[in-house]
């Protein structure tokens, strides 16, 4: 466990989420959090106490709202909702998605407008530091009313129902887990059940997840732009400061900026083929600050959303400043779907142009000298002729994963969530694609490597040779009869996932943009 992470009423960081989701830090909750939240939990209690129907409150949930409820059996109408939309199926979502969430919950219930007593905060606190990461399936949230029946299945838990994976990773019923950990189940009282699954959570998590890992591919994708330019002999004037200024897209600029970064002392860049002199490369070489740079600018879109709905409270109905208690439609997940399913578009274009520079390499046609397929001797040696099939494979289904979800809308609860925002299937596809582009930016930095060690006599640039040398050392080989690639090929989506390729050329270029 590292770091501390301390919860106010304010908000929290997309640092302060990653920390806590990937790196199991420690949360605790402010002073100004607790008295936030006793606040907001006495005008509950006031309202619970007059004559009045109030959503949540005394009455039921959805298209069911109309009855209202006396106090007692307010405590199992709070119960009975965290059990009934604890409905998923499917397989489980994983341990980073499901602590993600579960913070950006207790961040919302810290806001002090949710309504909910200090103890319930608390122990939400105290699963995620007793390391407890309840079982959620995958299926079940439509994105509007919040991720209800994630968010309920973290909720069971924490009234000591359904399964929860301890620390070791054995799951085990939540009972024996809070037990063995010192933890008390939570008697939910009015309101508090729902206020547990009414928010954005899961897409929130899934998209911060996501735009950290999409930093980090961005700048693989214009070190093995570059490689694959070096090993084409292609020309790296087309990088040059002056024509990007004169289009000014900020990520376009980036991307070329990266991309002389790693070519900067070059002995194989211009070197067009006399007998096929070359004014121009192709346009997955030409253009790829171009295209890597349009998805840094969408990148940077949703991580404006991210930002606002960090700061945002999401519930129904939510207590305000001036004590009143009111309904509303902020958990609509619109806003967070739109950002995941164009970060889902911009990674399934990145992984086409990516997937076309490998396969020039491969073309005997078009890769100005390089053997066939990269192969050691062509025809008794495929090469890498089926490496690029699986990518190929896996840039098809970028493609189909690129279909919006925010698109799509069937309607619940008897007509009453007549529209909603399919967001958590959008984060769920978005988590696809980025494990798929991964593994295609690792296959053209393998077929870029062993093509820049085909050009013998020619030098290549230094962050190049830096970058050749880590990815043998991870477990990758060079140029040679065939083998099985399959290993080699998991080594080298290794060493992009890990940012391992990005430190390997950061030695040479300094920090990539």
């Amino acid at each position: 466990m590292t770091g501390v992470v301390v919860l106010g009423t304010s908000g929290a960081s997309a640092a302060d989420v990653l920390a806590v989701a990937r790196a199991d830090a420690r949360v605790e909750l402010s002073d100004e959090a607790l008295a936030a939240l006793a606040a907001s939990r006495r005008v509950v209690d006031a309202l619970a106490a007059g004559p009045d129907p109030v959503y949540g409150v005394s009455t039921g949930f959805g298209a069911l709202a109309t009855r209202h409820i006396g106090p007692e059996l307010r405590g199992r109408l709070q119960r009975n909702i965290v059990r009934s939309h604890a409905a998923g199926m499917g397989p489980r979502v994983e341990r980073e998605v499901v602590r993600a969430l579960m913070f950006l919950r207790l961040k919302t219930l810290c806001s002090g407008c949710t309504g909910v007593r200090p103890e319930v905060a608390e122990a939400l606190a105290g699963l995620l530091n007793a390391g407890l990461t309840p079982v959620v399936p995958e299926y079940g949230s439509l994105g509007c009313s919040g991720d209800l029946a994630p968010l309920a299945h973290c909720a069971l838990v924490l009234i000591g129902e359904g399964e929860a994976e301890g620390p070791d990773g054995d799951v085990r019923p939540a009972a024996e887990l809070l037990a063995a950990h010192g933890l008390v189940p939570v008697e939910l009282r009015e309101k508090e059940g729902l206020a547990l699954l009414n928010g954005t959570d899961g897409m929130l998590g899934m998209l911060l997840l996501a735009l950290a890992d999409l930093e980090l591919l961005y700048r693989s994708a214009d070190i093995t732009a570059a490689l694959t330019l070096e090993a084409l002999l292609g020309t790296a004037k087309v990088l040059a400061p002056e024509l990007h200024t004169v289009r000014p897209h900020p990520g376009q600029a980036a991307a070329a900026a990266n991309m002389r970064k790693v070519l900067a002392g070059s002995g194989l860049t211009g070197h067009h083929q006399d007998e096929a002199p070359r004014v121009q490369d192709a346009y997955s070489v030409r253009c790829a600050p171009q295209v890597a740079g349009a998805g840094r600018d969408t990148l940077a879109h949703a991580r404006t959303v991210a930002e606002r709905e960090l700061a945002a409270t999401i519930d129904n109905p939510v207590v305000l400043d001036g004590g009143g208690v009111e309904s509303n439609g902020n958990f609509h997940g619109a806003p967070l779907a739109y950002v995941l399913d164009f970060l889902a578009v911009a990674v399934a274009d990145l992984g086409s142009i990516a997937e076309r520079r490998t396969d020039r390499l491969l073309d005997r046609a078009r890769s100005h000298g390089l053997p066939p397929f990269l192969a050691d001797d062509p025809g008794v040696d495929s090469g890498l002729m089926l490496a690029q099939y699986t990518q190929a494979a896996l840039v098809g289904e970028l493609k189909r994963l690129a279909v919006p979800a925010s698109a799509d809308s069937l309607p619940s609860s008897a007509m009453q969530e007549d529209h909603v925002s399919m967001g958590w299937s959008a984060a769920r596809k978005l988590r696809t694609a980025v494990r798929s582009l991964t593994r295609v930016l690792a296959v053209e930095l393998y077929a870029a490597t062993r093509a820049v060690e085909l050009r013998e006599g020619l030098r290549p640039a230094p962050a190049t040779r830096a970058v050749i040398a880590a990815v043998r050392a991870a477990g990758t080989q060079g140029p040679g009869p065939d083998r099985e690639l399959a290993p080699e090929l998991a080594a080298a989506e290794e060493f992009v996932r890990t940012g391992a390729l990005v430190a390997a050329a950061e030695t040479v270029t300094g920090r990539l943009a």
